[in-house]
């Protein structure tokens, strides 16, 4: 398997992390973002977005189509449990992030902000931030009160959500969102970084990281 990934990309530290908790090599290749290689990159698709996965001749794009590819292909260890409901509240979470935080917060959206609308580097953070703190206070308030206890987003075994949770509380601490109060988020967040799949997967831990 070959993944092209950017060190910063939440998107593709999603894929690096299931990569890892599955234990499925993979040659890693650095696509830089902020200098618009993806835009003229062949292997990437159509959509010219990170991450891509090739494996053999067949490319995966789009990072949670990727982690059901890796569940469906390589199903041990799990990323989704075997409880439909369940695995439908773990799919709901992943999306919760993937589809209603991430899109709003993504480097070309920022970068719109910014030539296209002429908004200055404060409100561009500002942006950011309240997207970020008001999505994971969602997230927040479905582990508390939706019934699934555990180290980790569901049980005690890192999944998908994990995957998808992880490296958006990393950018939402980059860019200093007010998430300190968001205590079930950040438990489930310093769980995983005690995982080597999640610390040795880390953007400074990557090829490409700067």
């Amino acid at each position: 398997m070959n993944l092209y990934s950017y060190f910063r990309s939440s998107a593709s530290w999603r894929v690096r992390i299931a990569l890892a908790l599955k234990n499925l090599p993979c040659q890693y290749h650095g696509v830089h973002l902020v200098r618009g290689e993806q835009l003229t990159h062949a292997q990437l698709g159509a959509a010219h977005l990170l991450p891509a996965l090739w494996v053999g001749s067949e490319r995966i794009t789009q990072s949670l189509a990727i982690l059901e590819y890796l569940e469906e292909a390589h199903p041990t260890p799990a990323l989704l449990p075997q409880d439909p409901f369940e695995r439908a509240y773990v799919r709901s979470l992943a999306l919760d992030i993937a589809c209603e935080i991430h899109p709003l917060n993504n480097l070309r959206v920022l970068k719109y902000l910014k030539a296209e609308l002429a908004v200055d580097e404060e409100a561009k953070n500002a942006w950011y931030r309240h997207w970020v703190e008001a999505g994971l206070a969602v997230v927040e308030e479905r582990l508390r009160t939706e019934g699934r206890s555990g180290r980790f987003c569901l049980g005690d075994t890192p999944g998908m959500a994990d995957c998808v949770l992880v490296p958006q509380v990393f950018n939402a601490q980059r860019f200093a969102a007010r998430i300190d109060h968001l205590s079930a988020v950040l438990a489930v967040f310093e769980a995983c970084m005690a995982l080597p799949a999640f610390a040795q997967t880390h953007p400074s831990q990557v090829p490409d990281a700067e």
